[in-house]
């Protein structure tokens, strides 16, 4: 049985202020002609379908309509909730889901209907489990593990420590298992060691929330989702990475869907399949605008993120120029020789007390006194 592991869809985030929904739908269309063209039967999307829990309404029609097409006649895919999505919301569609060949498993328990229409078909489901079987009669078995988030983690009021508590959890996904079947263990967690990019929001580095690769069961198959480089943590043991380059510290990051196939009682990765679909994220870098605008002509469909190394600020009519001829020109962070950085077109993250200083620097090259600014935000207040 051939199967394909995905995660990290992200539909509805955008860059900076790019909206991006355009490439997710090319990027699922693509990964709806790998599973033809390899002949999947399986899906397994390890969280994060949505990048909000509460996506618009155009992320929403693009998901249900990219999921029945991979889905397509007779495919099976099995979805667990992430960090980004509603678990509850993303689960209620569940018992019709089902009728589609689409498996939804949420934070809350909630028993998947079985469905014996189609040539890949559950015949056996618990609260975080489905064993499917196809019409040769070959079986595999998913425990489902939604992201432990702080909600779910509270309301079982125990003592256990948190990587205990995902034990546990594991030991509940495998409730239906029987030995000699191959097994996938679907999961949305950060494993220790695990190289995280700037795009994934509100992990916890700090280890807290961090497993160890040694909690999973060594016989299975373990299918990741969270962060977004592609990336092995153990035998058996893959991130898929994420559907496009989603910040610019994954540059150099080929995305990409791993094809796997079960092989008597065990799933093994048999290759990686690159995705051609989303526009690159690049960064150069140079000396001067008259250099940027001949170097920038060059990334016609890619977002850029270009440093400049700058003897003076740039003037607004350089920076206008530089947007004019590079629509995907995101961000510009100008290396003077100070040696300080100054990014640009960020401002709606910052303070107004940020605001000022970024200004003062790139007008007079040098800091604001701290009582030039306490001045400058209590007229601000003033005139609000």
């Amino acid at each position: 049985m051939k199967i394909l592991h995905t995660s990290d869809w992200h539909i509805g985030k955008r860059l900076s202020d790019r909206e991006r929904l355009p490439e997710q739908e090319l990027a699922l269309d693509e990964i709806a002609e790998i599973c033809e063209k390899e002949n999947v039967e399986l899906v397994l999307v390890a969280g994060d379908v949505f990048d909000t829990f509460t996506p618009p309404a155009e992320a929403e029609e693009l998901f249900y309509a990219k999921i029945k097409k991979i889905a397509g006649r007779d495919r099976a895919v099995v979805i667990v909730s992430g960090n980004h999505d509603d678990g509850v919301r993303l689960s209620a569609a569940a018992p019709f889901a089902a009728d589609s060949g689409v498996y939804l498993f949420g934070n809350k328990p909630k028993r998947i209907p079985l469905n014996g229409t189609r040539k890949l078909r559950a015949v056996s489901a618990g609260d975080f489990y489905i064993l499917l079987e196809n019409e040769k009669g070959e079986k595999v078995y998913v425990s489902a593990l939604p992201y432990p988030n702080e909600a779910s983690l509270k309301e079982e009021k125990t003592e256990e420590s948190y990587e205990e508590r995902i034990r546990r959890r594991i030991r509940r996904g495998e409730e239906g298992y029987e030995a000699g079947i191959p097994y996938i263990l679907l999961a949305h967690i950060f494993t220790a060691g695990g190289k995280c990019s700037d795009s994934e929001r509100d992990i916890d580095l700090g280890g807290a929330r961090a497993v160890s690769s040694k909690l999973f069961p060594k016989n299975a198959y373990v299918a990741l989702g969270h962060l977004h480089r592609p990336q092995k943590m153990a035998e058996n043991v893959f991130y898929s990475g994420s559907l496009l380059q989603y910040s610019f510290d994954e540059a150099n990051t080929e995305k990409s869907v791993r094809i796997l196939e079960t092989n008597g009682d065990r799933v093994e990765t048999v290759k990686v399949i690159p995705l051609q679909s989303g526009r690159k994220l690049v960064r150069p870098e140079c000396n001067g605008a008259e250099e940027a605008l001949k170097l920038l002509s060059g990334y016609e469909n890619c977002f850029v993120e270009l440093t400049l190394n700058l003897d003076a600020p740039l003037t607004s009519q350089e920076t206008q120029a530089l947007k004019d001829i590079c629509e995907g020109l995101i961000f510009i962070v100008p290396r003077v020789k100070t040696g300080e950085f100054a990014p640009m077109f960020t401002r709606s993250s910052l303070t107004s007390g940020e605001l000022f200083q970024e200004y003062y620097r790139s007008k007079f090259g040098d800091e604001p006194k701290r009582e030039l600014t306490e001045k400058f935000l209590s007229l601000l207040k003033e005139e609000e």
